[in-house]
């Protein structure tokens, strides 16, 4: 099947719940784990910038179950049940974007945002920070877009129509920014 229409997850994969020390305390299928409020299980977030300094967003395909259409993060998801984050975030960027990036663990955190009656993100999620590449290849059954944007772009963005992007997203970047300057640096202008 052609990568860049593959199907990569379903409702029915083993996510991994833990508790707020991000202790493993269980395992529940993806649509358990996000219907009603949620349960807190484990996620991560990639944030990958070109050598320009700008960062890789990507529009979440119209059919996914929560914040489809919405704008986000270069790429998210969950660990599978057995699944380290290492594996979890490489086999991640292979499934949604078709290549291979070395990546930097930033911080975690817990947040809980609901979607209307669809269900709710509640999600111990781990922050990482990398280098995008130019030959990224878009798997549209995950990805409806993609686009850089430049710090400044992106906070203005932020200003003018907050409502497009992920609740996660932008808490991330907020976070980032306010207590992660160093290392954001390393990838990025924030001047």
């Amino acid at each position: 099947m052609n990568d860049l229409h593959r199907i990569v997850s379903s409702e029915s994969e083993q996510l991994i719940l833990v508790d707020r020390d991000d202790n493993e305390i269980g395992y529940v299928s993806k649509a358990d784990a996000h219907d009603g409020a949620g349960m807190l299980h484990r996620a991560f977030s990639l944030f990958l910038f070109n050598d320009a300094g700008e960062l890789l967003l990507q529009q979440r395909a119209p059919e996914k179950r929560l914040w489809g259409g919405y704008w986000s993060n270069s790429c998210c998801s969950h660990p599978r049940r057995g699944e380290s984050l290492d594996i979890a975030t490489s086999r991640r960027l292979l499934d949604e974007l078709n290549f291979e990036a070395d990546l930097e663990h930033v911080y975690h955190f817990c947040y809980q945002a609901s979607f209307g009656d669809a269900g709710s993100e509640n999600e111990l999620c781990h922050v990482y920070l990398g280098k995008s590449t130019d030959d990224m290849r878009p798997n549209d059954s995950e990805i409806a877009g993609v686009r850089f944007v430049s710090p400044a772009a992106l906070e203005a963005e932020f200003k003018s129509c907050a409502d497009q992007f992920t609740p996660w997203f932008k808490q991330e970047w907020r976070e980032l920014k306010r207590n992660y300057c160093k290392q954001l640096e390393r990838y990025c202008s924030l001047t």
